[in-house]
């Protein structure tokens, strides 16, 4: 005998059943900003929050992190992988690092790097690996590894006030900085390299770094570590870039009226204009940590100038570690979202922006996190790197189906495809709603009408969109 199903049965079934079709529809283009964190283990400033947590807390603790990053609709993390010849990641050359376990040498019992990076593009997040090439040991006073570059290379490291550090002079040091960088090209699927201003040490005390050299001396060694960086990591892997985030004013009286109480050029040895001017970085993210109105350190004031010094990149970083802090009383979390609008309006580069730094977005300091709801309302895409590559992917093959009240998206990525943005138009109007790493073959959504899926690539170049709708 032969059973009917009862008509609402039957009907429910048929929409689990629908599929989406080929429609001849145009999406706008996708949103592109690059929205970065530092997440910084140094003194556990970020993450750990202590050194010998167990590896079950840590992990939970960087979760935590990422998913208030993806919350917020962000797109990358700088994590700090070498803060002081050490390693936050498996390594055969430096020993594990102390702010982990505790102490310098011991395993945490896990691989944080490799962790990071699985939760990171399982969240659509980016992962930039930070590295500090020349501070060797924060404290003078705790013990080193055995294999710690300071005991197996004593004349390439130079102690300096508390701390130890490589001379950047010392071919040794310039090689071993290199050296442990492309190692992480290699073996890790990170999207990034990451170094922050800490070249030569700041002055302490009216004392400089004791090694005997000029200023023009050490602005030679810098620069050529920075170009054969560069072009080291290109040479690896074109596609992971190279960023840079110096001391936010290049020069005391540059531009006019500009006042410091550091010349970086001079005293870190950080000409990083003129690694932006010559293209030795993929973008450059200068500390402009002051506020919009004093006119000594101005944020537009200096924004508009780096951004007037080359043709890459300039995506600055914002101090919303000082809203209502003691380095600034009374900042308003107002400040930072009104920073990151001049953003995207000053100059005609790609838009960007770096927080300085991922604790005060999970403690929502004064309140940030719920301004920026309504400052990224969408997801954004990375921008691209037409100077490496500007050949588009193919589009990917998609289809789609109705599964009671979502919509299944899955496609059949080419192998240049890295991401997959998902736009959806509901009721007349566009929203990007996803950007995910490729590798997952599928999403869900909320039930919409028409979707738009574009692969985007390692470089960030995208393809034509893909549309379907209901029939």
């Amino acid at each position: 005998m032969i059973r009917l199903l009862p008509i609402s049965l039957a009907l429910v079934c048929l929409a689990r059943a629908q599929s989406y079709a080929p429609v001849n529809e145009r999406p706008p283009q996708l949103a592109r900003e690059f929205r970065g964190a530092w997440i910084a283990a140094v003194y556990n400033l970020d993450w750990p929050s202590s050194k010998g947590l167990g590896a079950g807390s840590q992990q939970a603790e960087l979760r935590a992190i990422l998913d208030k990053v993806a919350a917020l609709k962000m797109n990358a993390v700088m994590f700090q992988v070498r803060p002081e010849c050490d390693a936050l990641y498996q390594s055969s050359i430096e020993p594990w690092s102390a702010w982990l376990s505790g102490t310098m040498g011991r395993s945490p019992g896990y691989d944080p790097l490799a962790f990071c990076i699985r939760e990171a593009h399982a969240r659509g997040i980016e992962v930039h690996a930070w590295f500090n090439p020349f501070r060797a040991h924060c404290n003078n006073s705790e013990q080193l590894a055995g294999n710690h570059f300071a005991r197996s290379s004593p004349n390439a490291t130079r102690r300096f006030g508390s701390m130890t550090w490589c001379d950047p002079a010392h071919p040794a040091s310039r090689s071993r900085a290199i050296g442990v960088i492309l190692d992480v090209v290699r073996r890790y699927d990170i999207d990034g390299v990451h170094l922050d201003d800490y070249f030569y040490p700041y002055p302490k005390g009216g004392l400089t770094f004791p090694d005997g050299k000029t200023p023009a001396q050490r602005r030679s060694y810098i620069d050529g570590f920075v170009s054969n960086l560069y072009a080291s990591v290109k040479g690896q892997k074109p596609w992971v870039r190279v960023g840079i985030s110096p001391f936010g004013i290049w020069r005391p009286g540059v531009p006019a009226g500009i006042e410091a109480g550091l010349d970086s050029y001079e005293e870190l040895a950080g000409d990083s204009r003129k690694w932006l001017k010559n293209g030795w970085v993929d973008y450059l993210a200068p500390q402009l940590y002051w506020r919009i109105s004093p006119q000594k350190q101005s944020f537009p004031e200096l924004l508009a100038w780096w951004r007037q010094q080359g043709s890459r990149p300039v995506w600055p970083g914002i101090a919303t570690a000082r809203i209502q802090s003691s380095e600034d009383p009374g900042r308003p979390a107002a400040e930072i979202t009104r920073q990151i609008d001049l953003t995207r309006k000053i100059g005609d580069q790609w838009n960007g922006h770096i927080h300085w730094s991922a604790k005060s977005l999970v403690t929502n300091r004064g309140g940030i996190a719920t301004l920026l709801a309504n400052t990224y309302t969408q997801p954004a895409a990375i921008p691209p790197m037409p100077w490496v590559s500007n050949k588009a992917p193919a589009a990917p093959g998609v289809s789609a189906s109705v599964r009671d009240q979502n919509t299944v998206v899955r496609w059949v990525p080419d192998g240049s495809t890295a991401k997959v943005a998902i736009q959806a138009k509901t009721g007349g109007s566009w929203r990007t709603l996803k950007i995910v790493y490729a590798g997952a073959g599928q999403t869900t959504i909320a039930r919409t009408d028409t979707i738009a899926v574009t692969a985007l690539d390692r470089y960030g170049n995208a393809s034509p969109p893909q549309v379907l709708g209901l029939p």
